[in-house]
């Protein structure tokens, strides 16, 4: 499928609602062609970014009481992790298995945005063109979760297949569920804000192409049913590693990093010939959302694709090939902040449409 979203608006998955209802009401008017599920952290700590992925999977331990996730690694597992990859092959096995992820559902307890982004769907009959969901992606689940001695489960190679495999199967349930739901097909962004910290002291044993190969499992997961898929990082990164590991979006902070996708020339130009799109996120998720309009995001927009085009690609197929997020999630925003947010996220969208004859 060929893959041209001309601007078309989308968005990182947190808001700082409680309200389910009016989350999703907020996305599909500010974001018709490709409306988001709404991760709500401030319901409860179930909504948090990786204990909300966590469902299902073998020895995971929530502690209310210290509002943390861990994996008790300790004694024998042998039998819960013979019991979940029994389910990872029934599903999952390219030859003979069902495609049923359903093992790896994400409940209502854990995403209330989800379910009632579906429910008012299934309500309405409303179809937009595409529907975004998200996975935390496996490096950052695996590096930030630790085990019962704060052991980061990175670095335990049996727990951290686990990880990778649920997180695929949890891409691919959320496809499955919402497909039916949209138009053209589901965008599924693998959620990587580790990323911006790859190469640092803290991390100097994280190998480049093990990253490529956690990423690409993930990745051919969300194919698998025809998925499109996203990774979204929200600082600086090596950007060639996302195109390495064959990602059909890159999403970036346009708004505090823009300049650094100009520095893989070779790479981004790769990406956009063989089809693929950059998600620009240029709406500030931050206080600096007061000081701008639309036409003052659209400056800084084009300042930062003439600055890839300047790099040696052409600004038509920069264009062809832009999304439009906000910078990250606005789940730590006030409420009134990230309302901006997606106010000028939908009219920087329509001027850019309008600009360039969408």
């Amino acid at each position: 499928m060929e893959f041209t979203p001309k601007f078309m608006a989308t968005a990182i998955g947190s808001m700082p609602f409680t309200d389910p209802a009016r989350a999703v009401r907020l996305g599909l008017e500010s974001m018709d062609q490709a409306p988001i599920w709404p991760q709500l952290p401030r319901l409860g700590m179930r909504e948090q970014m990786e204990i909300q992925y966590s469902e299902g999977m073998p020895r995971a331990v929530i502690d209310p009481e210290k509002g943390r996730l861990f994996f008790d690694t300790s004694g024998d597992y042998s039998e819960a992790f013979a019991e979940f990859y029994e389910k990872y092959l029934e599903a999952m096995d390219p030859d003979a298995g069902t495609g049923d992820c359903s093992a790896m559902a994400i409940g209502p307890e854990y995403a209330a945005g989800l379910h009632a982004l579906a429910a008012e769907l299934e309500r309405s009959g409303r179809r937009p063109e595409y529907i975004k969901v998200q996975t935390t992606g496996p490096c950052s689940f695996a590096l930030t979760i630790v085990d019962e001695n704060k052991r980061a489960l990175y670095y335990n190679e049996e727990f951290r297949d686990m990880v990778v495999k649920a997180l695929a199967m949890k891409c691919r349930w959320q496809i499955q569920k919402f497909k039916p739901l949209a138009e053209k097909g589901v965008i599924c962004f693998i959620d990587e804000p580790i990323l911006s910290a790859f190469g640092s002291s803290t991390y100097i044993s994280v190998k480049r192409e093990d990253v490529v190969e956690l990423l690409k499992e993930v990745i051919a997961a969300v194919r698998a049913d025809g998925g499109i898929p996203g990774v979204h990082c929200c600082g600086n990164t090596e950007w060639s590693i996302l195109v390495d590991a064959g990602v059909d979006i890159v999403n970036f902070d346009a708004y505090d990093y823009g300049q650094t996708v100009a520095m893989y020339p070779g790479p981004m130009r790769s990406h956009l010939d063989r089809g693929g799109a950059l998600a620009w996120g240029v709406v500030p998720t931050s206080a600096a959302i007061r000081e701008h309009d639309a036409a003052s995001l659209e400056v800084k927009l084009e300042e930062e694709m003439d600055r890839l085009a300047a790099a040696g690609i052409e600004k038509s197929l920069i264009a062809e090939r832009a999304l439009i997020t906000p910078s990250c999630g606005t789940g730590s925003m006030e409420p009134a902040d990230a309302e901006k947010v997606f106010e000028l996220l939908r009219g920087l969208s329509e001027r850019m449409k309008e600009k360039y004859g969408y």
